[in-house]
């Protein structure tokens, strides 16, 4: 079964879901963990007497933690993926996109990239939000990990000012895995297979 491109394209330039908004504010020690756990010296980030020193009225949040504060939780991934395996939906244009794709097989994810815009700093005490929109969703490709669509994100985050913090686009493929058997009647080598898999080769797409 395959997914009907029209179908897909219908999608593009909808709202993916309800925004998000961070269940708390930015503080100090969240981005301490953050700092520690990827061994960042940068003293911006956790001294505040440095932070003014650069001209910061505050310490900075690491920009590239932006999007922990609006995760959701494991108890929410429990619940999406308790009704993917229903196979049911959620009242919202990613979760219907999402489906569509589980039902014509495109069972398996994988991110590939991610671009941000860095627009402006987080400091402790403001509040993000995030605005959700799907910015592509492409025709069949054939990839390293199996045949699949790209889907593209638009991810516009403010602060509680609704000033833009960060623009993002966040792309991933949703496919259809290749199996062994399916190895063996395409001649493929699987060892060198999975060695694709483990470096990400779905990363650069083919056409099919």
């Amino acid at each position: 079964m395959q997914a009907q491109q029209p179908a897909l394209d219908a999608f593009v330039g909808v709202e993916a879901e309800p925004p998000r908004v961070a269940r708390y504010a930015v503080n100090e020690a969240m981005i301490r963990n953050w700092v520690e756990a990827l061994d960042d010296a940068n003293p911006v980030y956790v001294d505040r007497d440095a932070a003014r020193a650069a001209g910061r009225p505050d310490i900075i949040c690491p920009p590239a933690m932006l999007s922990t504060w609006v995760m959701n939780g494991y108890r929410r991934w429990r619940e999406v993926q308790a009704t993917r395996a229903a196979g049911k939906e959620e009242d919202f244009a990613y979760s219907r996109l999402m489906n569509l794709l589980d039902q014509a097989g495109f069972t398996s994810v994988v991110a590939t990239d991610i671009d941000q815009r860095y627009l402006c700093e987080l400091h402790p005490g403001d509040r993000v939000t995030c605005y959700y929109t799907i910015a592509a969703v492409s025709p069949l490709k054939r990839t390293a990990l199996g045949e699949g669509h790209f889907v593209t994100l638009h991810k516009r985050y403010t602060d509680e000012h609704d000033e833009t913090v960060v623009e993002e686009e966040f792309r991933l493929l949703r496919f259809r895995p290749v199996t062994k058997a399916r190895d063996r009647r395409g001649g493929a080598d699987a060892e060198e297979r999975d060695k694709q898999v483990d470096q990400q080769a779905a990363a650069s797409e083919v056409p099919s």
